[in-house]
């Protein structure tokens, strides 16, 4: 009896544990196994990650995308457009980091797919979507210089914007200027649309000027938002300066510090200040063979005159008046204006870049500083002060 009672014993002890080894038990490659010897593979280890992150809304322009993967490396990422254009990008050296290489464009969605495999060697797959900024309202920018052209050693970089701009100093540091020579400038606002860039003293002659202003996806305040770069490239030409002493009735041309031309002129009205040639350092703005002059207050319209360099917005011009002759060089009889003889005003014409400086001086009419191109009748620390950095 006693042997045959230890023998159930041990019978019922195995047929336990052949009950526990048929509930679970652990496959070699790690995997979990359920009754009936069902393997639960274990989760891959990579994770694939994305900034913006899917589904986000309002994502900046210049905010680049990057795609990441933790314990792996990307095979293959896509970003592309509603219409299913391809955004460039680049994989970093160690294939765990993808990153856009290009601007996005405004109110767009983009999609982004990515594959990477694990240090565990299974495949991990990531996909979403995204929608970038709605802009209130898009500004065109221009850039003053343009392209290519040569101008004189007082000529401003300007900046001007088709609606104002409130945001000033992000504005400013988007804003590059780069000198083929070292060049002491500063910007300065001269309205809420309107930036300029001078150099402290005149441009040195033959400087070569590159600008970038990488003002899209830039906010200038109130939903407003640049619709492209613009960048120009420009020389500065020779350095030429015409100055006036009003009581003197002579303009005097310098070249490189030396006197060039001398020519006898008839200034703005000396009894009349209102008439006076305004005092002031100004820049040639425009040439213009034959202009047109109206002034119905005066008693004139439609009076043409030949050879004219404006130089100021508030409405002096270099030019041709044979008319005057009898005063050019002897009185001052304008309406501000500097008269020249017709050979001279053809001869001094033919000489003038934009941008060139006129200083007037001997006036009694101060500096007019409500033109869009003042930059020279203030003084350095007065300009400086116009930033907003």
């Amino acid at each position: 009896m006693i042997e045959r009672r230890t023998v159930f014993k041990a019978a019922l002890a195995a047929g336990a544990a052949t009950m526990a080894a048929a509930c679970t038990s652990t496959s070699e490659d790690g995997g979990a196994q359920t009754g009936g010897g069902a393997t639960t593979e274990a989760p891959p280890v990579a994770v694939i990650t994305a900034e913006p992150a899917a589904n986000a809304k309002n994502v900046p322009v210049l905010q680049p995308v990057t795609v990441k993967v933790a314990q792996g490396t990307l095979t293959e990422v896509k970003l592309t457009n509603a219409d299913g254009k391809a955004v460039e990008g680049k994989l970093s050296d160690d294939k765990t980091t993808w990153t856009s290489s290009e601007s996005l464009g405004y109110d767009k969605t983009y999609t982004y797919t990515a594959s990477a495999t694990g240090t565990d060697g299974k495949p991990v797959t990531l996909t979403g979507s995204f929608a970038t900024l709605k802009p209130a309202s898009t500004v065109r920018v221009t850039l003053n210089p343009t392209d290519d052209v040569t101008v004189g050693v007082a000529m401003p970089v300007s900046v001007k914007f088709t609606s104002a701009v409130k945001n000033k100093a992000a504005v400013e540091r988007a804003l590059k200027i780069e000198t083929s020579t070292e060049v002491e400038g500063s910007w300065g606002w001269l309205s809420d649309q309107q930036v300029d860039w001078r150099p402290k003293e005149y441009w040195p002659a033959g400087t070569t000027v590159k600008v970038e202003a990488k003002l899209y996806g830039v906010d200038l305040g109130g939903g407003a938002y640049p619709r492209a770069d613009v960048t120009t490239e420009f020389k500065i030409g020779r350095n030429q300066v015409v100055k006036i002493h009003t009581p003197d009735h002579r303009m005097n041309v310098y070249r490189n510090g030396s006197l060039f031309k001398s020519y006898p002129c008839s200034n703005g009205k000396d009894a009349d200040v209102n008439l006076n040639t305004p005092n002031g350092t100004y820049i040639i703005m425009t040439k213009e063979p034959s202009a047109i002059f109206d002034n119905a207050r005066y008693g004139y319209t439609n009076v043409n005159k030949k050879w004219a360099c404006r130089f100021s917005n508030h409405g002096e011009f270099i030019h041709e008046n044979q008319d005057n002759a009898a005063n050019i060089g002897r009185a001052n009889t304008s309406h501000g204006c500097v008269n020249l003889l017709e050979a001279d005003a053809k001869n001094y014409f033919d000489s003038a870049l934009i941008g060139d400086p006129v200083e007037i001086t001997g006036s009694r009419l101060g500096p007019v500083v409500t033109s869009d191109v003042m930059d020279w009748l203030v003084s350095w620390s007065a300009w400086q002060a116009k930033s907003a950095l």
